[in-house]
């Protein structure tokens, strides 16, 4: 097999999540010098039902599929038959995601280099707005039999490849599959030149999708590795695959360091929420434990109870933030079980007299007796310690300078009672924000208590603004 060889490659699936889903269809093209040498084709029994909208959309019913082949009974065949030709296909990542996933299933390990006529469309026709398989098609008049059939699908992409090619002098079309190659890893929707000023420094990027919609905000302490390797995982997470397939623009904003990207990821996360960001979603209320003096059990508070607590002392220590109640009983629950206290005199568990986990030797005896209230009060405090949420020191606004790396440019964030108000590139200007509304927010105190915690082995100075 020489490198001229080319494998036009078309699947149908059961979904869109390469390592869960299945193929339903594979079909094949090979490509040598320019001529058509051979095809390949078949229906392939997932072992799973297919879906009732991708029956609709694809035509392929169960009942279609009962006698065709699985893939690991075909594995062995096709890949002798892929050889070392490079695989040409639409959005050419979704379906090498599929095989490279399938192949592995088998016990065999696929890789090939890829083309992506999705890609090529756009380069070639830049100022058309669609480039799915169905519009181009219909832009250069060529009638596949049927939509979303592997082998009518694969015709129809080797019928515009062969138009392209005479579009375009032999210079020009290897020009623009040289252009392909250098940006093989990137999704097909994405534009190139997006990427091209894209530093290695500390920062926030953002991953927008049809109509600038929001589908992700993350941070790097290097950005161009972290939003390159997205791109990279894509046939091996989910995640990674649905990201590359919608992704449009990106947008990103450089930081002073790995506090001002943190900071800002969750203050963007919260006001654009974007629909694959999950845990920095802004919550409704937050709970914590709370263990008023002489009481023998912890009891949950919320929301205007634990921000007063965070911007002066009270008599009751809090322990713990926690997004709801079932999230801050499973942290006690834990606790409670690696240091055996009692469950039921925690209230944790309902009932009188001696709880089951003193039955299994996982309690101490608070409940019958064995160990005095006292002592276990003592220890459970003790246990809890470590959650304890702190008082914020300073009186007022502060303002945390953190310098680049190898550089001399500086930021100053504004802190307030653990509300991030924003940053600024003097402390003079940081001033200015000191008094900006702000409500609490988990993820910024977490943030920034990890980071105070010990600011000089974070290279950080803390200024207090003065009012």
């Amino acid at each position: 097999m020489n490198e001229t060889t080319l494998i036009f490659v078309d699947v149908e699936t059961t979904g869109t999540r390469a390592t869960r889903d299945r193929i339903t269809e594979i079909a094949a093209l090979k490509v040598v010098n320019g001529q058509l040498i051979d095809r390949w084709s078949s229906l392939i029994y997932p072992d799973c039902k297919v879906p009732a909208q991708i029956t609709q959309l694809t035509g392929i019913r169960d009942d279609m599929l009962v006698a065709a082949p699985r893939f690991s009974q075909i594995a062995e065949s096709l890949r002798e038959w892929l050889g070392d030709g490079q695989l040409v296909a639409h959005n050419a990542r979704f379906d090498y995601s599929f095989l490279r996933n399938e192949f592995k299933r088998a016990g065999l390990d696929f890789r090939a280099s890829l083309i992506c006529t999705l890609r090529l469309s756009r380069r070639i026709a830049p100022q058309e707005r669609q480039h799915n398989l169905k519009a181009l098609l219909s832009r250069y008049g060529i009638s596949p039999i049927r939509h979303h059939r592997a082998g009518d699908d694969v015709d129809a992409l080797w019928s515009l490849w062969q138009t392209w090619q005479v579009e375009h002098s032999d210079e020009a079309w290897q020009g623009l599959l040289n252009d392909e190659q250098r940006h093989r890893t990137l999704p097909a929707h994405l534009d190139s030149a997006q990427l091209e000023g894209l530093p290695a420094c500390p920062g926030v990027y953002l991953f927008y999708g049809h109509n600038r919609l929001p589908l992700y905000v993350g941070k790097s302490v290097n950005l161009r590795s972290r939003v390159l390797g997205h791109f990279q995982r894509d046939h091996q997470d989910d995640k990674e695959m649905r990201l590359a397939q919608q992704v449009q623009h990106i947008e990103w904003e450089e930081t002073a360091g790995d506090l001002g990207a943190q900071l800002r990821e969750a203050q963007l996360v919260k006001s654009l929420m974007p629909i694959m960001n999950r845990q920095l979603r802004k919550q409704r209320k937050l709970t914590t434990w709370w263990w008023a003096e002489g009481a023998s059990q912890p009891e949950l508070v919320s929301g205007d109870a634990l921000g007063q607590s965070l911007s002066q002392p009270l008599a009751v220590t809090l322990y713990g933030l926690f997004r709801n109640a079932r999230e801050a009983k499973n942290t006690l629950s834990a606790m409670a079980e690696e240091q055996q206290l009692c469950p039921r005199v925690l209230g944790l568990e309902k009932g009188k007299g001696r709880c089951f986990g003193n039955q299994v030797g996982k309690c101490r005896g608070a409940c019958n007796g064995q160990e005095t209230i006292a002592q276990h009060t003592q220890r459970a405090q003790a246990t809890l310690a470590q959650l304890q949420v702190n008082v914020w020191p300073w009186p007022s606004s502060i303002a945390i300078e953190e310098q680049a790396a190898n550089s001399t440019a500086s930021a100053w964030h504004v802190v307030r009672q653990w509300c991030y108000l924003g940053s600024a590139a003097s402390l003079e200007k940081a001033k200015t924000l000191a008094d900006t509304p702000a409500s609490f927010d988990i993820d910024s105190y977490r943030i920034l208590n990890r980071f105070l915690r010990y600011p000089d082995q974070h290279g950080l100075t803390v200024t207090p603004l003065c009012q």
